[in-house]
């Protein structure tokens, strides 16, 4: 087929790659000048490092990722381990792939590079999508320029503010949750040694606030993302804001995250709003579909946002392949991922909700209550996108979970 991929984010480009080793014909259109991917740390657990080794980038991932020992849950001030989740070999050995938690833009560069092996030509920069059309025998993108795109398929992985859902769902606004999020990287050498932990992946649960902290690049980075009840502002990964607000928002905190609160550079503080949708159910028109955020967008407090995306590029390219007609086959797709993405996305935010849980003997119980490891090990990381069974159109009876 022919195919015009809206968004050359991680969904957009994972999926592209798929597609054309596939032998599809595929056109990524990037409305950024450069390629390039903002940010800071990025967690992969089993269900979509499966696709990621079947495109051919996990060497990328052992190069430069850290395979962390464990999720561990700790009480804000006192650093009293609430609960735990075994990762590492634990995770590898009882889902079949590994936990990795890496750079984003090293994730990122990983899937331009396998995109370009499979076609030098596949990325089409500076291409603003305004809009979207289709009829019975194509659809295609009028782009800022000027310019029509047209191919069989449109796929939209162009994120929240997605144009392509506006054609699909039509004009719905994301919604602010009332959070914000601090990314903030920091070199492990500015914290002091006698605070540094095991590589594991903390979660700091407080009053309406929590951080999670992590390390990336063979342990030479921490990475920590601070979420935390705040006034709206803008949704942007790339706007810094005053030290001071950091350091007040984490006034109190254990050592180790004062550590890296103090260790932080005063100008390379950025914080962006959350927002969210209800998740939809309906992802598909006759020839145009969408994944990851621009269908699903998932607040991050179980660390499967971008997961998702690439679950749908793995689930994506095989109903593809089906025997029906391309209407059906997004239907396939559609009602396969919707039931999964909205639980993911509940969850997640049920999660917050956790985490941020005033009273200390309240979270001890609200842990003890939940069991998250067995419920993650149960239903979320044994997924396999390359051969979980597809439902057929009309099977509700299929959760894909």
């Amino acid at each position: 087929m022919d195919i015009l991929i809206v968004g050359a984010g991680i969904g957009g480009l994972t999926a592209a790659v798929r597609l054309a080793q596939r032998g599809h014909r595929v056109r990524v259109l990037e409305q950024a000048k450069s390629l390039g991917e903002v940010g800071a740390g990025i967690q992969m657990s089993a269900n979509a490092v499966k696709v990621l080794n079947a495109i051919g980038v996990e060497p990328a991932l052992k190069a430069s990722g850290v395979l962390p020992k464990a999720f561990e849950f700790r009480r804000f001030d006192s650093g009293e381990l609430l609960h735990r989740i075994p990762l590492g070999d634990a995770h590898r050995e009882k889902h079949g792939a590994a936990y990795y938690q890496m750079h984003r833009r090293d994730l990122h560069a990983a899937l331009v590079d396998a995109l370009l092996q499979q076609s030098a030509d596949a990325i089409q920069l500076d291409a603003a999508v305004c809009g979207v059309h289709e009829n019975g025998q194509e659809a295609g993108v009028e782009l800022a320029s000027g310019q029509t795109l047209r191919a069989e398929l449109v796929i939209g992985a162009d994120g929240i503010k997605s144009r392509v859902r506006q054609h699909v769902l039509g004009p719905d606004r994301p919604v602010f949750t009332g959070q914000v999020v601090w990314r903030v990287l920091v070199p492990v050498d500015r914290v002091p040694k006698e605070l540094q932990t095991d590589i594991v992946s903390t979660i700091w649960c407080g009053p309406h606030n929590h951080g999670v902290m992590y390390y990336l690049r063979g342990g030479q980075l921490i990475n920590f993302v601070g979420c935390v009840a705040r006034p709206w502002e803008e949704e942007s990964w790339t706007a810094a804001r005053p030290w001071a607000e950091l350091d007040s928002d984490y006034a109190g905190w254990h050592p180790m995250v004062r550590a890296v609160v103090e260790a932080a550079d005063r100008d390379q503080c950025f914080r962006w709003a959350l927002n969210s949708r209800v998740p939809a159910m309906v992802w598909s028109t006759p020839r145009v579909t969408m994944l990851g955020d621009a269908v699903h967008s998932t607040l991050p407090y179980m660390a499967q946002g971008a997961a998702m995306a690439i679950e749908d590029a793995g689930v994506l390219a095989r109903a593809l392949e089906l025997d029906l007609p391309l209407e059906e086959r997004l239907r396939v797709y559609e009602q396969h991922r919707a039931p999964r993405t909205r639980r993911v996305v509940e969850e997640s935010t049920a999660m917050g909700q956790l985490y941020q849980i005033d009273n200390a003997d309240e979270m001890r119980q609200a842990f003890h209550d939940r069991n998250i490891a067995r419920s993650r090990n149960e239903w979320l990381y044994p997924y396999d996108p390359l051969t979980v069974p597809l439902q057929t159109v009309g099977d509700a009876s299929a959760q894909g979970d």
